[in-house]
């Protein structure tokens, strides 16, 4: 199973304001989906703060394995795992035949699984001081960087954005 990682920042490296998304941004939505639903059969794992901000209409996220990570042993909901830790979530991933495990946030697992993936796609919104949630920015002194694509703002992405993809250098 490959581990990989999916997130949008800011220059700054926020990631999330006010238990939610600081941006509006359709193509990146679309990416994102698309990648982690992949041939079918990938997980998605976050905590349970990202969790609970997805609109419900869109809990569970459709068409992959949603994992959950939680201090809160009681914690319980439809379509999802909840587990206490990063290693169970990634074995529930591995025991249900997952090909890829997503880490898709919050800041808490990223930090946390930031040593495990070689691999990080990134969304650089082009703006800065978006909001209070923050992680470590990604330097070139360990990831290699491809950009893959850059998307100007439109009515339908509040900010310009560049895509591209980190890849942990040997």
């Amino acid at each position: 199973m490959l581990l990989k990682m999916i997130l949008a920042m800011d220059l700054d490296g926020c990631i999330g304001k006010d238990d939610g998304l600081p941006w509006r941004l359709r193509a990146d939505m679309l990416r994102f989906k698309r990648l982690t639903v992949g041939e079918g059969h990938n997980a998605v794992l976050m905590g349970r703060t990202t969790w609970e901000s997805l609109p419900e209409a869109y809990r569970p996220l459709s068409e992959r394995l949603n994992i959950i990570v939680t201090r809160n042993e009681e914690y319980s909901v439809d379509g999802a795992y909840a587990c206490l830790s990063i290693e169970k979530g990634l074995g529930l991933a591995e025991e249900n035949s997952s090909d890829i495990c997503w880490i898709i946030g919050g800041a808490n697992v990223y930090e946390q699984c930031r040593e495990l993936v070689d691999e990080v796609h990134v969304t650089m919104v082009e703006t800065n001081q978006s909001g209070e949630v923050r992680v470590g920015l990604f330097t070139e002194d360990n990831w290699e960087k491809e950009t893959v694509e850059i998307i100007p703002a439109d009515d339908q992405n509040e900010h310009d954005t560049t895509y591209m993809i980190l890849r942990r250098r040997s």
